[in-house]
């Protein structure tokens, strides 16, 4: 049937309503296919966006009802979300569009004052989310990716998103990114990240990439390669909760800066470096501040010649009680102020480097 507005409908009818199974493709584009009672959408059925993003959910007079759904952005990203007490989940792609459409943030400056909020960058197009106030009660559980476009910058992807328990990414194609810093930037609530399908091999930067990632346990990072990496600054900032990091794979030819890289994982009880490859490497500051579970760090291996920054390298290591410098060399560096600032003074330091043994017994 044909309206004269341009919507279509393709199904039955009862006493002129539109009921039972049918198609109604409206004049914007959209499409929904499902359902129909006394001519109003019903159940859990498909509602096609203009724009390619999909719903999957429960309808009842044509409105998504209390229960758990699905949201499929364009085929690359799935949100799904669970609905309580009839509140209702807000998606818009800009903030302005967003105060347009719902009356509460009407008034608001900016998406600081929204009860949640993150960003997810596809091919440089950005897609925002943003939730009404009791978002307690409207939750997103999960987000997965579903990406069918080959990306080359996932830096900021999931920035922020303090939410997120768990990322399922085993469809992710990462084959031509080269950037991946701050990728899960401050991602707090992450339990789990499975990254074993991850293509790094043209990836250059890291920084930050697991920063304040505070509850994951374990990263498993085995498929990592790294031969093009240049900056692993703050690469496991504040990963306070992970107990083991095996970085055994690990190709750091290329690397020049490790500042902070492993500062404040004050779970780690041991750390194997002896495949890292320092001879690039300028900045070490606070490398391994306040790594204060580890007792014993091997970095005999370290090619230090162009090194021109180790403050605070080892600061707050208060556990260590064997620390191997012995390949050490200061020549280059100026400045290694704090370097063992807050460390245990029985702790065996092997190191022929004056400079740095003066610095120790300071």
């Amino acid at each position: 049937m044909n309206y004269n507005n341009g919507d279509i409908y393709e199904g039955k009818f009862k006493n002129d309503l539109k009921e039972g199974k049918g198609i109604m493709k409206y004049n914007n584009g959209d499409i929904y296919e499902g359902k129909f009672k006394n001519d109003k959408r019903e159940e859990k059925d498909l509602y096609y966006y203009n724009n390619n993003d999909k719903n999957e959910g429960d309808y009842k007079n044509n409105e998504i009802v209390k229960g758990k759904g699905e949201m499929i952005f364009d085929n690359y990203i799935i949100c799904e979300y669970s609905i309580k007490n009839n509140d209702e989940i807000y998606i818009f792609n800009s903030f302005e569009e967003a105060k347009k459409r719902d009356s509460w943030i009407e008034g608001k400056d900016n998406e600081k004052e929204l009860k949640e909020f993150c960003e997810l960058y596809l091919n440089d197009e950005k897609i925002s989310f943003y939730f009404k106030k009791n978002f307690d009660k409207a939750c997103i559980y999960k987000l997965k990716i579903k990406c069918k476009q080959l990306l080359n910058n996932t830096n900021y992807m999931f920035y922020k998103c303090s939410s997120l328990t768990s990322l399922n990414l085993s469809k992710f194609n990462t084959n031509n990114v080269i950037n991946m810093k701050s990728m899960f930037y401050n991602c707090s609530s992450l339990i789990s990240l499975n990254l074993s399908n991850f293509n790094t091999n043209n990836v250059t930067n890291m920084e930050c990439m697991f920063y304040k990632c505070s509850s994951l346990t374990t990263l498993n990072l085995s498929n990592f390669n790294t031969n093009n990496v240049i900056n692993m600054r703050s690469m496991f900032y504040e990963c306070s909760s992970l107990i083991s990091l095996d970085l055994s794979n690990f190709n750091t030819n290329n690397v020049t800066d490790m500042s902070w890289m492993f500062s404040e994982c004050s779970s780690l009880t041991s750390l194997n470096l002896s495949n890292f490859n320092t001879n690039n490497v300028i900045n070490m500051e606070s490398m391994f501040y306040d790594c204060s579970s580890l007792t014993s760090l091997n970095l005999s291996n370290f090619n230090t010649n162009n090194v021109i920054n180790m403050r605070s390298m080892l600061s707050f290591c208060s556990s260590l009680i064997s620390l191997d410098l012995s390949n050490f060399n200061t020549n280059n560096v100026n400045n290694i102020e704090c370097m063992f600032s807050g460390i245990n003074i029985s702790c065996n330091l092997i190191c022929i480097d004056n400079n740095i043994r003066n610095e120790f017994k300071n």
